[in-house]
């Protein structure tokens, strides 16, 4: 039996993920168990002339870890962002554009994580025994910044973002937004095209940064009306306060994962000849602790995830009272992003933050057959 390209294209995904995985904890654990991680930061110790938990010492710790693991993790970086996408007909861009977006990034998540061990060891050193309380906090706020300000700043560093220039869509859309009580401050061509031939809308940011985002992918071969079923579902999770509530069971995943690697850091630091739990050599026992405390996490906040998606599906539904739109939008989708239309219930559980297509046809199929057509017809407005 012939396997479906979807199917290999994620079973091939899911390996590399694993492997990445499997990767980034054996680094952890052998940098602790070598001494590397001790090299590392007597290193940044000679650099910055000041001791083991002072933020210089942290700040250059951090930067010479990220490009140890950064270069050490490349092929598999590059085998898993742009050879499989282009072997599957997923990608668009050029080798260039992936290494410029590729340093780009990593410079980025090298700052982010230089913020966040500088607020760690912070707190260690302030709050010794409930360090893990203060960062998870901090982290918590941070996420909701960024979440904040990624239409207006960081999705820009990598894509192009032009106004939406069809004024009848543009109205169209922002007329469903104010329906929904979320008004946006514009309509957004997201210049995907360069880089992927996926489909994709987003409503992202919030308050004031709140904005439509449709890609050149999905405005060139969409209706109108099925644009307008992908955007009420986007504005589900809104209505529903799905990103406000992400960032609270982010942050209580975090406090957990902390509370594990701070335990962990408690138990260790003698043993692995630390010295101290403020000996910033220990951040590779805290992200190998904080990872295992949170993997079996990851399961349920996919439950989750796909709880959020199905109530998100039925509100657009509601909305815009277009099942069928909805239906045809589903399928081009799936067929466009080479979605995973028929995971096994294990896959579904471990790795899906979205319901199965089939499962998703079959939601609008039984809307379309209980909703009267006055109900449908007001909706729709």
């Amino acid at each position: 039996m012939n396997e479906p390209r979807s199917a290999r294209y994620h079973r091939l995904s899911r390996r590399v993920a694993m492997l990445s995985g499997a990767f980034a904890a054996s680094v952890w654990l052998g940098l602790v168990v070598s001494g590397g991680s001790s090299i590392l930061r007597s290193t940044a110790e000679r650099v910055s002339g000041a001791a083991e938990s002072a933020p210089s010492t942290v700040a250059l710790y951090v930067v010479l870890l990220a490009v140890f693991y950064q270069t050490a993790r490349l092929p598999l970086t590059f085998y898993g962002t742009y050879v499989l996408d282009r072997r599957f007909g997923l990608s668009s861009e050029s080798l260039e554009t992936w290494l410029t977006d590729h340093v780009k990034a990593a410079a980025l998540l090298t700052l982010l994580a230089l913020g966040a061990a500088e607020i760690v060891y912070l707190s260690i050193r302030l709050l010794p025994r409930w360090w893990w309380a203060p960062s998870a906090l901090a982290f918590a706020i941070g996420l909701s910044a960024i979440t904040r300000a990624a239409p207006t700043w960081l999705l820009p560093l990598f894509y192009r973002f032009t106004p939406l220039d069809r004024p009848g869509l543009r109205e169209r859309l922002q007329s469903l937004c104010r329906r929904a009580g979320l008004p946006v401050m514009g309509v957004y061509v997201w210049g995907l095209g360069e880089k992927t031939r996926r489909a994709n809308a987003a409503l992202a940011g919030a308050g004031s940064t709140r904005r439509i985002l449709l890609s050149d992918t999905l405005l060139q071969e969409y209706s109108d009306d099925e644009i307008e079923v992908i955007l009420a579902h986007e504005l589900g999770h809104h209505a529903h306060g799905d990103i406000g509530k992400g960032v609270l069971v982010e942050a209580a995943a975090l406090m957990l994962g902390l509370a594990g690697a701070a335990a962990a850091l408690a138990a260790g630091w003698r043993p692995l000849g630390l010295r101290g739990p403020a000996d910033v050599a220990g951040l590779p026992v805290l992200l190998l602790a904080a990872t295992g405390v949170l993997l079996p996490a990851g399961p349920v906040l996919k439950a989750l995830s796909r709880r959020n998606e199905r109530r998100a599906d039925d509100y657009a539904l509601r909305l815009t009272g277009r099942p069928d739109a909805f239906i045809s939008a589903m399928r081009r989708l799936s067929a466009q992003n080479l979605a995973e239309e028929q995971p096994s219930r294990l896959v579904l559980w471990m790795f899906h933050t979205h319901p199965p297509l089939a499962e998703r046809i079959d939601c609008a199929r039984a809307f379309s057959r209980s909703a009267a057509p006055s109900d449908a017809a007001v909706a729709a407005g």
